[in-house]
């Protein structure tokens, strides 16, 4: 647990903090794991975000949610850019008067475009303002707003060359809590089974699931369990039966599942690898192949470095090479059991504290 070394007195106002973070569980979740060690630390916070889109859903449960009309911004001059730049001016005079009325210490903020008017704001009132960039990659907002943040948090090494005028510490990605304590999982899996688990991100990965169902006879018969968790578009999600195959659009309980899983065949999200690292669970890594700056691509870069995974590229991977691949792994079990290893030093157990602590010290230096 974070303490902070400032002791507030009972009578003076709840420190408050804004938190930016929307429309992805790998901007979401490490927000969320983050929010709730400032909460011990009496923290007072409130979310800013977008309609429609995931923390729509997810905060409002536990914050005050607030949002702003904001999409995301071009790198390329078009015929959208005075709309778009005009919805900016629109989320920063909005979150200005915000973080005035609110009275608001800090803001934070996990990245993507909801963290530029964020950012902007909270310059223009010099408050602290803590950015967390997960990919290898930085986005365009971290790369173009980093130089105004009062501090950078960065979940890979790889960050760093890419923002050389940021006040950048690495951290690691923030997992949520029931990650870091064993869980159970209510599937009908026997104990010793051999788990495969399929995940293409929070939105699915139809491609990706269409391989899968083609190679998973061929696993099944030898004795594995395949968890296979589609995402809400593919509209041949049902087409495939077996009793040890198990379809699902998605799964509360990730942490134990990716603690029962021996293979993980998946997207390479920041979030997502984080998770893989620290349940210690070896995977073959599909990048989407659409993500800006093919920043999934980099991300997983790391993990096939370390050992930890096989990446294919989408319009590379076959069925063949694919139920091959997997089926060689099925077959060497010590090699699952070395890259679990590897995932596992790729971890950075602490990493919800470590984001904590340098926002608390930004935090404490204004006052």
């Amino acid at each position: 647990m974070v303490s902070s070394s400032k002791q507030v007195a009972a009578s003076e106002p709840p420190q408050r903090l804004l938190i930016a973070a929307s429309g992805t569980g790998g901007h979401l979740f490490p927000a969320l794991a983050v929010a709730e060690i400032l909460e011990a630390e009496q923290f007072q916070l409130e979310w800013l975000g977008v309609n429609n889109r995931l923390e729509t859903q997810l905060v409002p449960k536990k914050y005050p949610l607030r949002t702003v009309p904001i999409e995301g911004l071009q790198t390329r001059i078009g015929l959208k850019t005075p709309i778009l730049v005009g919805k900016l001016a629109i989320a920063v005079w909005q979150t200005r008067q915000l973080l005035k009325k609110g009275r608001f210490q800090g803001v934070l903020t996990t990245g993507g475009y909801i963290a530029a008017p964020a950012i902007l704001a909270a310059w223009s009132l010099k408050l602290p303002r803590v950015i967390h960039e997960s990919n290898a990659i930085p986005g365009k907002v971290t790369r173009w707003l980093s130089p105004l943040c009062s501090g950078v948090a960065l979940g890979l090494e790889d960050a760093v060359q890419y923002l050389p005028n940021a006040k950048t510490v690495v951290v690691g990605t923030p997992v949520r809590p029931n990650f870091l304590s064993p869980c159970s999982l209510d599937l009908p899996i026997p104990p010793d089974a051999v788990v495969i688990v399929v995940a293409g991100g929070s939105q699915g990965a139809v491609a990706l699931n269409q391989l899968v169902r083609t190679c998973a006879p061929a696993w099944l018969k030898t004795g594995a369990w395949i968890v296979h968790l589609t995402g809400t578009q593919d509209p041949d999600a049902d087409s495939f039966k077996h009793p040890h195959y198990l379809s699902m659009p998605f799964y509360d309980n990730m942490a134990g599942l990716w603690q029962r899983a021996n293979l993980a065949i998946s997207r390479a999200g920041a979030g997502t690898l984080s998770e893989l690292a620290i349940t210690s669970t070896p995977a073959l890594l599909v990048p989407y192949p659409f993500a800006a700056e093919d920043h999934q691509a980099f991300n997983a870069a790391a993990f096939v470095k370390a050992g930890a995974a096989q990446v294919y590229r989408q319009n590379e991977l076959t069925s063949e090479v694919l139920e091959q691949t997997v089926l060689r792994w099925l077959q060497d079990p010590e090699t699952l059991k070395g890259m679990a290893v590897k995932a596992y030093s790729l971890a950075v157990p602490d990493s919800t504290e470590r984001f904590a602590q340098l926002i608390l010290k930004q935090v404490e230096a204004a006052l």
